[in-house]
Formats: structure tokens, C-alpha cells, sequence
């Protein structure tokens, strides 16, 4: 049995719970005349097809109106915790026989399961009979009990704390003799000089012995004393350490059955993708910068969409995922909102499954702007203040070298290097500054670093703030499985700081300024859509809002000292919103 029908027969074997059909959904809502895509969705960058959004509606309503299962995602109340609200996935299909009709599932686990009624089954199932993962996990669960109830024993902190108390008598004791040891010595010289003055010769040599015994019974009574207490304090360790080795011991089986059940875990997780081919998950992520597939690859709602539907002969039409419940604490996750999938877990696997279907061109890689549209406000034999347009590069990518940076080469080819002075993200537009000599760009940069330049973005807001203006302190970095998105993280994120005022208000959305103090990644655009910030993503913001024809965010005015003729430089460029 080859590997593609071995894989086939041990998911269906695993999934014998249901019909291996049984997942595919025909539409309640009439989809007549409603156009297939001639391309299939690039994950990680769509506007919903119709059809998506329908059957995303369709489970929507299937979601409120559940019975056979609980699961609370926080929707009319706040819950503490970690996996309230869920990231779900639809994929519309055609099945066997050509019939219209889509997939659901959800990442990760619904209502402590991986494996729910109504959605596809996991690319391995966690909880199945029979399975692995469950007894090796209990026994490793039993191991940290041990763990810990050796280092929470009484036994062991009292000795801990013993030995700790001899360790610091011990020190005190040699320190104190060390210290008696340079008094007396001390005083021996004074008394041997004066003795010198006063003494006869024969007399004086005798004193000098005196001393002399003085003097070594005091090296003995030091060294007598370091070596009963470092006996002593052996005997502590020695009875400490047969407490700490069980302890290291049991971490590392612990270390080790973790590894190899991690291991074996992955060695469940294959692939397929429409031309039949299979690959595990170790080997997709052995190129990649980490090397190893992180916690949970495969466990997205993507891969296992696209998996069910490969192995049960349905052929992938268009794809949408949508957040659905409560937002985590540090992403930024809107209630019914569409999102690209991510990119740290699910890239590498999907440009595996993707391999074979026609898939929409990833919009980063195709250049989207001509010269005339880089417009060029100020120019001078120093520098230029140049607009970029929305959904352009500033600086070149991994996969496209097409930028400001590049068309600045062409439009000043005498200018030297490295040009750019500091960077928009690509769906923003605005004004960047271009330096032409190595010297300028210092001069500029240190203003940038000084905070001194004075920059001003204006944003239009999906919604309506109520307040005038205030200021948003949200410290962010990078999620490292979902690069560029960012987080907002108090341990380990960097100080971002954001000035705001609402400008006016329109049609139920919200025109503001904003004056970034510091300038971290998307910051503006977390600071806009975080529940702790403005609560209100800025119009279509793709990561953070809902995607629209462009990011409504623009950098409208720039201010600085011109590095030559100390002259104020103020550039304002008013937005095409």
C-alpha cells in the first residue's frame, strides 16, 4: 500500500465516528447566479468571495444555535481565560459528484475537543481511542506531580533552608577568625617594635618565638575550623544534592518523553495536496528559520480543511476565515471578522497543500505602482520628501525587490546609499524622506533617533470615538508565528507611545490625527484597533479591522531642521480618503 492510500485509510479509520462525507455542507441561502472564482484564494491576503461570506453567515447561525455541544466564547460577557474566543474556516468545494457546497472547521480545540460533529476532523486526533498522545501525556503529567511534590516537601525546604543557614554560620565564623587572625598580627608588630626598644638582645629573641607560636597557633585554630565546617557543610550538600538529583532526574525523562512524544506527534502530522503527494510536517519546516515546526502546526483551520477535502476527492474553490467570540488579551481579534491565515504555522504547510490549484497572485510580489505614482513634494541637491502610495514597499521584501528604495536608485542614480531615512509600512501611505549622501542620511537618522522630527498621520476610523483626544501607551512586539502581525505584550513588548485627536466625525466612522512619539511596527494600527486603545481599527486594515480597497492611513505632514541650511522643513501632503 502506497503512502497517499496508507494515509487515506488511517484518517478514515481515525474519523469512523461519521460518514468520511459527512462534513460537506450544501447551502441553505440560494447561491444562484453567483459566479465561481476563476482563482483560488491566497490565504494570506483576500477579500472574501460571496460564497464565503455566505457559508462563514451559515455557520455563523449554526454556531448560535448549537445543542450538542458547549462552549462559551465570551460573546455577552467577558471570561478570563485562554481559548474563549475561536478562529474558524470555511472552504467551498465541490464534492465528488460536482456539487456546490463548503467545509467548516476551527483551529486548535472547541468545547475541549479537537474533533467536533458538524466540522472536519483533525489532521490527527489527539483523543482517539487507542491513541498515544493521552497515556504518554498522563504519564508525563504524573512525573511533574513528583516534581512537585519533591520541591513543595517539607523534608526537603527544611533541609534546604538548613543548609542554607550552616552555609551563612560557616561564612561568618572564617570571616570573624580571618578578621581576629589580621587584629592579632597586627598587634604582634606593634608589641615586637616596642619590645626591640626596650629589650635585651637575648631577651628580645625569645619574645620573637613567643610571637612566632602566637602566630601559628592562630593558623591552626583558622585551619581547624575551615576543615570542620567543611566537613560539616559536605555532609549538608551531600544530603541537599540526593534530593536535587532525584529532582534532575525526573526533568530530564520529563525533557525527554516531552521531546519524543513532540516527536511522535509529528510524525502523525502528513500532508497531501491535490495532486496526491504527501509530506510530514517535520520536513516542510526543515528549511525554515526555526528549523522545527512550531507548537500546533497543522492544527489551524486551513490545513485541515484543505487535508478533508483532498482525501475525500472534493475539489477547493475559495477560502475565508473569520474570529468568532472574545478576543485574546494580546492579539487583536474582532468578533466576525475575516482573517488571512497565519503565517508562522500555516505558510510553510500551505504552500505545500497549495501546490497544484491556481491561486491568486500574492499582491506584495506584483509591482502596484508606476513612477508617476511615487510623487516627488520636495527636492533639493540633499534630499527629497517623496509620497508613497498604499500597498507599496518601502524598503525591498524576501520576495519582491520592487520598493521606494529600488525606484529611488533609478530616479537619483548618482545618490549614495542606503537613501531611505526611515520606513512606512507597505499599506500606508505618505511621505518618506530620501537622503542623497551618506552624511545627509546621518544627519536625518539622528533626528529621527532624537525624536525631534515632528510627524503627523491622519487615519479614518471604522467607528465612531466618542472622546476628542488622549494618548495610548501599549507596548507591542512582533508574534512570532504570525509575522508582521503584532501583539500588545507588558513583558516583553517595547514602549510604544501615541498622541491622538479626533479631527471629525462622518458617516459613522471617525477622522483622527495621529502623533506617533515612538515608532514601532503597525503601531498606529494597534493602537487604533486594541480594546485598551481606541477600541476602533482604522478602514480597512486587513490584520487588525475589516480588508477594504486600501488602508485608510496616511502620513499627511513631516517636519525637520534641513541638515545643511538649518532651515525648518515642513512638508504637508493631504490624504486621497
Amino acid at each position: 500500500m502506497g503512502i497517499f492510500a496508507l494515509l487515506i485509510t488511517t484518517y478514515k479509520l481515525m474519523t469512523n465516528k461519521r460518514d468520511t462525507e459527512s462534513c460537506f455542507r450544501r447551502f441553505s441561502t440560494d447561491i444562484n447566479g453567483i459566479e465561481l472564482p476563476e482563482l483560488f484564494t491566497y490565504p494570506f491576503y483576500y477579500q472574501p468571495h460571496r460564497l464565503t461570506e455566505i457559508a462563514a453567515h451559515e455557520i455563523q447561525e449554526y454556531l448560535n444555535s448549537r445543542t450538542n455541544w458547549e462552549h462559551d466564547f465570551g460573546i455577552e460577557r467577558y471570561i478570563d481565560g485562554s481559548n474563549i474566543g475561536k478562529m474558524f474556516g470555511v472552504l467551498i468545494v465541490k464534492n465528488s459528484c460536482g456539487e456546490l457546497g463548503y467545509l467548516a472547521a476551527f483551529s486548535g480545540k472547541l468545547s475541549g475537543s479537537n474533533d467536533t460533529s458538524a466540522f472536519v476532523p483533525p489532521i490527527y486526533d489527539l483523543n482517539a481511542e487507542n491513541g498515544f498522545f493521552r497515556p504518554e501525556e498522563d504519564n508525563i503529567s504524573l512525573i511533574n506531580h513528583k516534581i512537585t511534590e519533591l520541591e513543595n516537601s517539607a523534608e526537603y525546604n527544611n533541609l534546604k533552608a538548613y543548609v542554607d543557614n550552616e552555609d551563612r554560620r560557616a561564612a561568618e565564623e572564617l570571616a570573624n577568625k580571618k578578621a581576629e587572625l589580621k587584629s592579632t598580627k597586627r598587634d604582634r608588630k606593634i608589641r615586637r617594635e616596642q619590645a626591640a626598644e626596650t629589650m635585651a638582645e637575648d631577651e628580645f629573641e625569645e619574645f620573637k618565638e613567643q610571637l612566632k607560636q602566637e602566630s601559628l597557633k592562630g593558623q591552626y585554630e583558622y585551619k581547624q575550623l575551615a576543615k570542620n565546617w567543611k566537613a560539616k557543610l559536605t555532609e549538608n550538600h551531600t544530603e541537599l544534592n540526593s534530593f536535587k538529583e532525584k529532582i534532575d532526574r525526573l526533568k530530564e525523562e520529563r525533557k525527554n518523553r516531552s521531546a519524543a512524544l513532540q516527536q511522535r506527534l509529528f510524525d502523525q502530522y502528513t500532508f497531501l495536496n491535490i495532486k496526491g503527494e504527501t509530506i510530514n510536517v517535520c520536513e516542510i519546516f526543515k528549511d525554515t528559520v526555526h528549523k522545527v515546526p512550531p507548537a500546533g502546526a497543522g492544527d489551524c483551520a486551513a490545513p485541515k480543511l484543505l487535508q478533508y477535502a483532498f482525501i475525500n476527492n472534493m475539489t477547493p474553490i475559495a477560502m475565508a476565515e473569520f474570529w468568532w467570540g472574545q478576543s485574546p488579551k494580546s492579539e487583536i481579534r474582532k468578533h466576525k471578522n475575516f482573517y488571512p491565515s497565519c503565517r508562522g504555522k500555516c505558510e510553510p504547510i500551505l504552500g505545500f497543500m497549495l501546490q497544484g490549484i491556481d491561486v491568486e497572485d500574492n499582491p506584495i510580489e506584483k509591482p502596484n505602482a508606476s513612477d508617476s505614482d511615487i510623487v516627488t513634494i520636495y527636492d533639493d541637491e540633499y534630499l527629497a520628501v517623496v509620497n508613497k502610495p498604499a500597498e507599496f514597499l518601502a524598503v525591498p521584501g524576501k520576495k519582491t525587490s520592487d520598493s521606494v528604495y529600488t525606484r529611488m536608485k533609478k530616479r537619483y542614480p548618482d545618490a549614495e546609499e542606503p537613501l531611505i531615512v526611515h520606513r512606512l509600512d507597505m499599506s500606508t501611505s505618505g511621505l518618506m524622506v530620501i537622503a542623497k549622501t551618506k552624511d545627509i542620511h546621518k544627519a536625518l537618522q539622528e533626528q529621527f533617533i532624537n525624536r525631534s522630527v515632528k510627524k503627523r498621520y491622519v487615519a479614518l476610523l471604522d467607528g465612531v470615538i466618542n472622546s476628542s483626544d488622549g494618548t495610548i501607551e501599549l507596548p507591542l512586539r512582533v508574534d512570532l508565528n504570525d509575522r508582521p502581525r503584532q501583539l500588545v505584550c507588558y513583558e516583553y513588548g517595547k514602549p510604544a507611545k501615541t498622541i491622538w485627536k479626533v479631527i471629525n466625525r462622518e458617516d459613522g466612522k471617525t477622522r483622527v490625527h495621529f502623533y506617533p512619539v515612538t515608532g514601532r511596527t503597525h503601531q498606529l494600527r494597534v493602537h487604533a484597533a486594541h480594546p485598551k486603545g481606541l477600541n476602533t481599527p482604522i478602514v480597512g486594515d486587513d490584520l487588525y479591522g475589516v480588508k477594504s480597497n486600501r488602508l485608510h492611513l496616511h502620513a499627511e505632514q513631516i517636519e525637520f531642521i534641513h541638515p545643511v541650511t538649518k532651515k525648518v522643513v515642513k512638508i504637508v501632503q493631504k490624504p486621497e480618503f
